[in-house]
């Protein structure tokens, strides 16, 4: 990316995100991830998007301004899908439905069932959605790019509107990708310690923007700083579970930030610990981008399929569920 353009994208970022809505890994965090998955690409029959990478990065901040009041339909359906909180519904949440409406479902009953407040989808998210079906927006299109290079040969040319449309989901798909690497959007723990607190860790909910914005900040991160940490890249045999995972191994890490702040680290740019952690989590969210965008070109070269005896919005699919009009993704 050339230093003209990462100033411009710097700066409208900056103007985008107020200090309210410093949400996920902040700004700087957010765009090294997308451009961090961009760059470890294979070579190949990928490569036009190299050529995508400032509008990538660009939107890999933009779905945080979905979250104001000034939008609040939007807000109330947005906000849910940058979380993932296990603790809330544990079991369910570790193999949830595969339908954003079943585990709605589900999720309301668990709340009559317990009348817990939080118990609701706003309190424990719907983030592993929100990426799968931006996943599938990626497939879908790149189906479409290979279709319109069939169609170019004719002399029938749309193939740059359905690159920089690929660009575009791929640029929000990020963004959800990369704030289910932050371990604190994966736990009810996010913004200070909830419940019993045997080890006296913080209460104070600026925790969160202690390490994935000032930190991030303080130490200056580029995608160069944690590309070595990313592993070649793969095809996921699901895409859905791959993402699921890498919320819960995500999850896993929530006491270690915890810990780190304990010792005042997340105000250390030095500190190895606080960088080591913030690297890894940044590498894992730009591999798991880089894997979903792979798996996403993998699977845009099945044909599309059009069964009507395995249509899930079919009520006669052995599956279906009147309640949600639709059955599970098997």
């Amino acid at each position: 990316m050339k230093n003209h353009s990462r100033k411009l994208i710097y700066a409208i970022s900056a103007l985008l995100l107020a200090p309210s809505l410093c949400l996920g890994w902040g700004a700087r965090g957010h765009r090294e991830i997308n451009a961090a998955a961009i760059r470890a690409l294979p070579a190949g029959e990928l490569d036009f998007l190299k050529a995508q990478e400032p509008w990538i990065v660009y939107l890999s901040v933009i779905p945080d301004t979905y979250r104001t009041q000034n939008e609040p339909f939007l807000k109330i359906f947005e906000d849910p899908n940058h979380g993932w909180f296990i603790e809330q519904s544990a079991e369910l949440m570790k193999n949830p439905p595969r339908s954003r409406y079943e585990f709605i479902i589900t999720l309301y009953q668990n709340h009559m069932r317990t009348k817990d407040n939080l118990t609701n989808v706003r309190w424990t998210g719907t983030l592993p959605y929100a990426a799968v079906e931006h996943f599938e927006r990626v497939q879908a299109a790149m189906r479409r790019l290979r279709a319109a290079r069939k169609a170019a040969a004719g002399g029938i040319d749309e193939t740059h509107f359905i690159e920089q449309e690929i660009a575009t989901y791929i640029g929000l798909l990020g963004h959800y990708i990369g704030d289910g690497a932050m371990p604190l959007h994966d736990s009810i723990h996010h913004d200070g310690w909830q419940g019993d607190n045997p080890k006296n860790f913080t209460r104070d909910p600026r925790i969160h923007g202690r390490m994935e914005s000032r930190f991030v900040d303080l130490i200056q991160v580029k995608a160069a700083d944690f590309a070595p940490r990313i592993s070649p890249a793969r095809v996921y045999d699901d895409p859905f579970t791959a993402i699921v995972k890498h919320l819960l191994d995500s999850a896993a890490l929530t006491e270690r930030v915890y810990e780190i702040d304990l010792k005042d680290q997340w105000t250390d740019p030095k500190n190895e610990e606080a960088r080591n952690l913030a690297h890894k989590q940044l590498a894992a969210a730009a591999e798991t981008l880089r894997n979903l965008i792979v798996t996403a070109w993998a699977r845009s070269g099945e044909p599309a399929r059009l069964d009507r005896s395995n249509n899930p919005i079919s009520p006669n699919h052995p599956k279906y569920n009147p309640a949600t009009g639709s059955a599970p993704v098997p």
